[in-house]
């Protein structure tokens, strides 16, 4: 039986063009884990959307002039475009300003709110001293009262980990325009944390498999867990559905309480996408399905604290959750998480990322001039896996002329050159040899060691492997150069040159969830039909009210590819082989190098 996996990325802000720091934690991981686990025969749901609520857009909207719906439209498109570019293979990723989003978190508000896990509370509120609008807490830094960590911010020191009110700050700043806010008085609703924090601590306490770094982080916050606000003095957001607030326009639901929400609700809009309103179910109320969440290291706590203990306290749910389920009784919880994937921090040339200062590359910027497989390779085989890396251009042009070109490429080239030369199909073998059969046996392990590692998102450790293994088969080809032997023996040469090619085609799987596009590229030079692993596409999607919004998604049944040795038959014709990487010129890494002292002086 296969298994329900769910892959729950993390919702990228519409408020501008994503960067490959952005791409490098919750993206590229995500992609390799779900195409994986879709080639291993399982069921995979892979859903996400823009984060369009909040301060992050509005400001931009305020900066331009024009509504945040604007910018949310805007840059919506312009995500999904970098995404679909890039191969991310979403089932769906949609936007948090649908009427079916705003639907189900209107029905977690109300059933947390009615089971007494949502206090009215009255607090002291952060205000902008220039506009008046209120700050958000993540939009405030001052020095933490607990460390002294001089860049505080204002719900978290991320030195320390202690959760913060803004108030509780020294010396707080306004990071828009470093202004001191006002602090007034102001009524808003709570999440009451505390409620949850001994369930969350005996369920963390278990989770062994997660990464060391985000459980031990996570059981830490749990000593100071405190009730967090989850409604602004905001006029762009989700409504808050009591009666008392439908015709006020000066409180929303805060964006980190929405945003969460989202990975429900794309899956509930997935499923009446498909046509199949209850589907979703099979993985959310299905107590043997697997979720993984995947993200930065800044969105830790929200994934191990935040979202874990608002589903603990909507168990079995509200008008959703319900459903037609009559009987409390036979409902079933909303599953957590199983495992949090999550990546330290990508710098660029020994700095940090940052779009104001013009120190970022953005994903689109990045693919008008490079392909997308090179730019994966490098995030998965240099990324920010475990620890914080940088990405210098030096760096990646040698990764992809010295690891890409001359390693995996130069043996499909080698290869499928001489067999296309002097077969112009996959060769009759004669008997194998010892030497033959003992690659083939050793490449074929790789399915079995490569995805343990996949399994445990160890997805650096993984590539790392698939190379060594087409290291291998070139050693092979080095050693019994079939180009040769084919002047006095072609049978033999035919042998070695069959051996190889059920090698790479063997690699050409393992390499699929890493290298989508040249792995599709490869199968069809093999002589194969149809895709591997693809394609995606954008739909539209018509709401109930009538509106209108586009979906990057995919029809992934129809894959030709399994996660297991192949049979590639002799006789099969092949197509004529094209490189699959292009070689870089040397001066590709002063030529970026001045576009961003441009970018950055500019």
């Amino acid at each position: 039986m296969p298994d329900y996996i769910l892959v729950a990325v993390a919702w990228p802000y519409a408020s501008g063009p994503r960067h490959l720091g952005h791409v490098a934690g919750f993206g590229v991981p995500a992609d390799i884990f779900a195409r994986y686990q879709r080639l291993k025969g399982h069921r995979v749901l892979m859903v996400s959307g823009t984060d369009e609520h909040g301060t992050p857009v509005t400001l931009v909207a305020d900066k331009e002039g024009v509504s945040p719906k604007e910018v949310a439209d805007r840059y919506n498109r312009i995500i999904g475009d970098d995404l679909y570019r890039l191969g991310l293979s979403y089932d769906l990723f949609t936007r948090t300003t649908t009427r079916n989003h705003y639907r189900v978190v209107q029905d977690l508000f109300k059933t947390l709110y009615e089971k007494g896990y949502i206090l009215k509370q009255t607090t002291l509120g952060a205000f902008a001293s220039t506009t008046g609008r209120a700050l958000p807490d993540r939009y405030i830094e001052g020095t933490c009262p607990i460390c002294g960590y001089a860049e505080a911010r204002g719900d978290q020191c991320d030195n320390c980990g202690s959760q913060l009110d803004p108030v509780d700050l020294i010396n707080p700043r306004s990071k828009i325009d470093g202004s001191p806010p006002v602090f007034r008085e102001t009524e808003h609703f709570f999440l009451d944390l505390p409620a949850f924090a001994e369930q969350l601590a005996v369920w963390i306490g278990a989770q062994e498999h997660w990464r060391p770094n985000v459980r031990t982080f996570s059981l830490n916050l749990l000593k100071d867990l405190k009730p967090r606000a989850i409604t602004r003095d905001l006029d762009w957001g989700v409504p808050i559905p009591l009666p008392e607030f439908a015709d006020r326009d000066d409180k929303k639901i805060y964006v980190w309480f929405d945003a969460v929400i989202g990975y429900l609700s794309a899956s509930v809009e997935w499923a009446n996408n498909c046509g199949t309103p209850d589907a979703w179910r099979e993985w959310w109320q299905n107590p043997n399905s697997r979720h993984y969440y995947f993200m930065g290291k800044d969105n830790i706590v929200f994934h191990t604290i935040i979202w874990p203990g608002m589903l603990l306290g909507y168990g079995s749910g509200g008008e959703i959750g319900g459903g037609s389920v009559a009987a409390e009784s036979e409902r079933v919880p909303l599953q957590l998480p199983f495992n949090i994937v999550s990546s330290e921090f990508l710098t660029m040339e020994g700095r940090k990322f940052s779009s104001s200062r013009g120190i970022v590359i953005y994903v689109n910027d990045f693919l008008e001039r490079y392909d997308p497989d090179p730019l994966r390779y490098f995030l998965t085989i240099a990324g920010p896996e475990n620890q914080d890396t940088d990405f210098t251009w030096a760096e990646f042009v040698r990764r992809n002329n010295d690891e890409l070109v001359a390693t995996w490429g130069n043996l499909v080239n080698r290869a499928l050159t001489n067999v296309y030369r002097h077969f112009k199909a996959v060769p009759q073998p004669s008997a194998l040899t010892q030497t033959d059969l003992r690659l083939i046996e050793h490449i074929e392990h790789g399915f079995g060691t490569v995805g343990d590692l996949l399994d445990n998102a160890r997805f650096k450790a993984a590539l790392t492997e698939v190379m060594r293994l087409a290291m291998q088969v070139n050693s092979y080809l080095s050693d019994q150069e079939p180009w040769k032997v084919i002047k006095t023996d072609r049978e033999r040469a035919g042998t070695m040159l069959y051996v190889a090619l059920r090698c790479i085609d063997n690699l050409k799987t393992m390499m699929t969830p890493f290298l989508p596009f040249t792995s599709q590229k490869l199968h069809e030079m093999l002589g194969y039909e149809g895709y591997i692993a693809g394609p995606l596409e954008f739909r539209e999607y018509t709401e109930s009210d009538g509106s209108v919004h586009r979906g990057l998604t995919g029809d992934y049944s129809g894959w030709r590819g399994h996660w297991q040795p192949g049979s590639l038959p002799a006789g099969q014709a092949l197509r004529e082989p094209q490189p699959l990487f292009k070689k870089l010129d040397e001066q590709v890494v002063a030529e970026e190098l001045a576009r961003m002292e441009q970018r950055a002086s500019g």
